[in-house]
């Protein structure tokens, strides 16, 4: 039994020769007749055989080309003809699956266009073509699927031409559902409208953006919004800095006290909490704030509370809310008062927006080393293929 086709990846081949004389080129033949492709038939007959010469895969610092003899067959029970179908070798293509697809990582690697055309004995056209035709297919194999459950919605910048885009990104998978050019309801409102299953939507997890709720009330009715804990901690130590900036201006700009304010109080060691005690006492109300603000971050970092724990800390964060109305960080009460159920909501479960920031860091640097993108839709291709799918399905 020839194992010809379990070392080249192709099945059912017989080799007949090698030749090295300029590269390597292996002649082989199919080892047996397939059934009719259109009616089953076992009993085809070979009507003519032609020539296909494709290249197949790299031996070392060689590229390997198969010349390989393909019958065309004849089917005397639906008198049909067709040709023999190799498999991992697509009908008129001039080269393997499993070399298109060693091209496409290789390049996908860093390797850039010119180096492979140079070590796989092609243009630099084919290349980019391979890519973008791998690009589509993985896109295609998730054109059809259903619209998360829990989703995750965020801006990142595009372009200073074309300005920022809107990220969806599914939260219980951690891929990237969809990138979706503006971030506006006017500029979103035709995808939105043709978004199928989003009324399957459960959990909708932002940052504290008026337009982005705005946008999950209307277009997400059976969704909860659940504000995201890192912008929401984010804005109150913005606030309580301003205020401190207020009171006083020379020790706002002392970065050590900067970074002691920043921390939360049970992460301070000794030491650092006597310094910052030392010099909140020379004024009373900054330190009242910031003992105000303390507590309302520990309300604000609670997860996963059952309802009975919740109806608990409820009226905590209501008295404290209640305090900075009547303080100078009574814009921080009213925008807490403004986004209170989505932080209630918080609380129940621990569902974040960290995913999304990192895939904008991803997508940053795959902008970077294509040194900017100009069309969105290849940019959308890009990040959907390496973001929001684990793997190809190779199909021939």
């Amino acid at each position: 039994m020839s194992h010809a086709g379990n070392i080249l990846g192709i099945s059912d081949l017989e080799v007949e020769r090698v030749d090295r004389d300029k590269g390597i080129e292996v002649y082989a033949r199919p080892t047996k007749r397939p059934l009719c492709i259109y009616c089953q038939h076992s009993g085809v007959r070979v009507k003519a055989t032609y020539q296909r010469t494709l290249k197949h895969t790299r031996f070392g610092n060689q590229v390997m080309t198969l010349h390989l003899t393909s019958p065309k067959y004849h089917c005397p029970q639906c008198r049909r003809y067709f040709r023999h179908r190799f498999k991992g070798v697509r009908p008129r293509f001039r080269s393997s699956e499993a070399f298109r697809l060693e091209v496409f990582e290789a390049h996908d690697g860093g390797i850039t266009q010119r180096k492979l055309a140079l070590t796989h004995n092609m243009s630099p056209a084919t290349v980019e073509r391979w890519y973008q035709s791998h690009c589509r297919l993985r896109r295609s194999e998730m054109a059809n699927r259903p619209c998360p459950k829990v989703l995750g919605i965020d801006e990142h910048f595009f372009t200073r031409k074309r300005g920022y885009a809107t990220t969806l990104v599914d939260l219980k998978r951690n891929k990237v559902f969809d990138v979706v050019l503006g971030r506006s309801e006017a500029s979103l409102r035709r995808y939105l409208k043709a978004l199928p299953g989003r009324d399957n939507v459960r959990l909708i997890v932002m940052d504290m953006s008026e337009t982005y709720r705005a946008i999950a009330r209307r277009y997400f009715p059976n969704a909860m919004i659940v504000a995201d804990r890192f912008h929401v901690i984010r804005l109150v130590n913005q606030h309580f800095l301003k205020a401190w900036q207020d009171h006083d201006p020379e020790g706002r700009k002392n970065r050590g006290l900067i970074s002691l304010m920043r921390r939360h109080e049970w992460r301070l060691s000794p030491e650092q909490r006597d310094n910052l005690g030392n010099y909140l006492s020379a004024y009373p109300v900054l330190n009242a704030l910031y003992q105000a603000k303390q507590r309302l971050n520990r309300l604000l970092l609670l997860k996963t509370l059952t309802r009975k724990r919740a109806e608990r800390a409820l009226p905590k964060l209501l008295a404290l809310i209640k305090q900075f109305h009547a303080s100078p960080l009574h814009r921080l009460a009213r925008t807490l008062t403004s986004w209170l159920e989505p932080i209630i909501t918080m609380w129940r479960f621990s569902k974040s927006n960290g995913p999304t920031e990192g895939f904008h860091n991803k997508m940053e640097m795959m902008t970077r080393r294509a040194y900017g993108f100009r069309n969105f839709e290849n940019y959308r291709l890009r990040v959907l293929t390496h973001c929001g799918w684990d793997g190809i399905i190779n199909r021939v």
